[in-house]
């Protein structure tokens, strides 16, 4: 009979040869080191790994299978497992690397595992290659770069084809703003066409066929005076014509500024010599400057801005009433001012001055186009100028252009 002492040693050998098959065989580099650290057990997968033999590792120290760089710091971290050992993957968190024979070095990744028998305590440490995991994680990583990458440049190509869509749509907004504000200048050119032409149009038909009735040589005083209301009349329809084609102008941005040097007390007394056909009985225009005579301004557009204003203020202000016109130039700036004693205009209507087609409610009785004041206001900006009001009724109004130089 087989002896329970043999049939031990039997079984103990079966196992302990199923453990070297295990250990040689497995497809994970495995050794243990002890206490010291030094490498008493190694597998025939880890010796191809680090193209050691066996007896080149025996009796090392396990740094050996380090890069140099980590020697040091790895003494510090085995002696801390040892006192404080327990089974956990080694370097969480960091990128680890292992060292061959040749000084090459390859990305690992290492469980730890302790043990103890009468021998001592012994430290197992279980080594995977990931040098082709890490390929394939760099080369997703180069493929997520690119997606980013490619991502990021299609958002800002969306993001430049939304905001040239939004343009577009602002020109488009801005495109059908101008036509509707077309559309209604037309309606109310039509609308006011048909009533401020139809009386000096009437005036001008009734003129004409009462002269071709004065025949005789005594009743030339009638016809002058005939002829007269004819002349005025047509000058009143080329001032409303005038008035649309300007507004259609600065609509279009048709209006071009042409500045130059000039003697502004000269071109100012010029226009005034102009005006003095109009001006009511008894009236009279008085002109005063200050500083230096010559300006850089556009004298067309100048011109322009003292016809209307003057013009506005002879047709509201009584007979026999000065009108004031100053000039100052400071250096910087260019400074028209022009003064009645007229009906004045309402703190409510002083709002909507400049806008376009507006009027005074008492104003009904004395023809306008109500698009004088927007004309100036326009050419003003246009040399960098802006045209303030100060007005009461019934106590007169100065309007103040002023322009920087």
């Amino acid at each position: 009979m087989i002896s329970n002492n043999n049939l031990y040693k039997k079984e103990y050998n079966k196992e302990l040869q199923r453990f070297e098959a295990l250990f040689n065989y497995a497809s994970i580099g495995i050794l243990v080191t002890n206490q010291q650290g030094e490498i008493v057990l190694i597998n025939d997968f880890a010796l191809e790994q680090f193209k050691y033999s066996r007896e080149e590792l025996m009796g090392e120290k396990i740094e050996i299978l380090m890069p140099k760089r980590v020697h040091e710091s790895h003494v510090h971290h085995r002696e801390n497992y040892n006192h404080h050992p327990q089974s956990r993957p080694m370097g969480i968190g960091m990128d680890l690397f292992a060292r061959r024979k040749d000084g090459s070095e390859f990305p690992v990744e290492i469980s730890l595992s302790q043990y103890k028998h009468e021998e001592g305590a012994f430290v197992i440490a279980y080594i995977n290659n990931i040098t082709e995991r890490k390929k394939s994680e760099e080369k997703i990583e180069i493929l997520n770069n690119e997606l980013e990458q490619k991502i990021s440049e299609r958002t800002q190509q969306l993001t430049h084809a939304l905001e040239q869509l939004e343009h577009s749509k602002e020109e488009v907004m801005l495109a059908l703003n101008k036509e509707k504000e077309l559309s209604e200048l037309k309606s109310r050119f039509v609308s006011m066409a048909s009533h401020e032409f139809r009386t000096p149009l009437s005036t001008i038909l009734s003129s004409a066929y009462l002269v071709n009735q004065y025949t005789s040589t005594d009743e030339q005083n009638r016809r002058s005076k005939h002829i007269q209301r004819i002349i005025s009349s047509v000058t009143l329809l080329t001032e409303v014509l005038n008035d649309f084609l300007s507004v259609g102008k600065i609509e279009e941005g048709g209006v071009h500024l042409r500045t130059s040097s000039f003697d502004v007390y000269m071109h100012i007394n010029g226009v005034i010599q102009e005006m003095q056909d109009i001006v009511q009985e008894g009236q009279q225009i008085s002109y005063e400057h200050t500083g230096p005579t010559e300006v850089s301004l556009d004298p067309s557009l100048l011109k322009h801005i003292l016809l209307n204003l003057l013009g506005n203020a002879i047709k509201f202000s009584a007979k026999n009433t000065v009108i004031k016109v100053t000039t100052t130039h400071t250096g910087n700036e260019v400074v028209l001012t022009v003064k009645d004693t007229g009906i004045g205009i309402s703190a409510e209507d002083q709002q909507h001055l400049f806008e376009r087609f507006f009027r005074g409610a008492n104003v009904s009785n004395i023809q306008g186009t109500g698009l004088g004041l927007h004309i100036v206001s326009k050419y003003a900006e246009l040399m960098n100028g802006q045209i303030t009001c100060n007005s009461e009724l019934n106590e007169g109004t100065t309007f103040t252009v002023t322009f920087r130089q």
